[in-house]
């Protein structure tokens, strides 16, 4: 299987997503919620996850698709696995926030 990275901005957004949900909904659900995004992070490789070309408008290379109330972008690597570049919640000034969080 392709491996799948999860790049460090979008562990960062990750992390905010669970602490979120932690605090508003419990931490079963931020456990729920947080284990179904890297489920479809795997689900990238065996196409159970179907993403589109990221809009010519972000100015980059790679993929999108949508868990939930989320946008997940991604990336092939190098080397042929799999990179999250970031996740951003449907309300988040999307163009922007992926430029910023696709930089080295």
């Amino acid at each position: 299987m392709t491996p799948v990275r999860v790049q460090r901005a979008a562990a960062v957004r990750i992390e905010e997503i669970y602490r979120y949900s932690r605090e508003r909904w419990g931490e079963e659900q931020a456990e729920a919620y947080v284990t179904g995004l890297f489920e479809a992070f795997e689900g990238i490789a065996t196409g159970a996850v179907l993403s589109r070309p990221v809009p010519a408008e972000f100015g980059v290379e790679g993929f999108v698709f949508r868990y939930r109330r989320h946008f997940v972008y991604w990336k092939t690597l190098g080397d042929g696995a799999i990179g999250i570049v970031t996740v951003l919640h449907e309300r988040m000034h999307r163009v922007e926030r992926f430029r910023e969080d696709s930089e080295p």
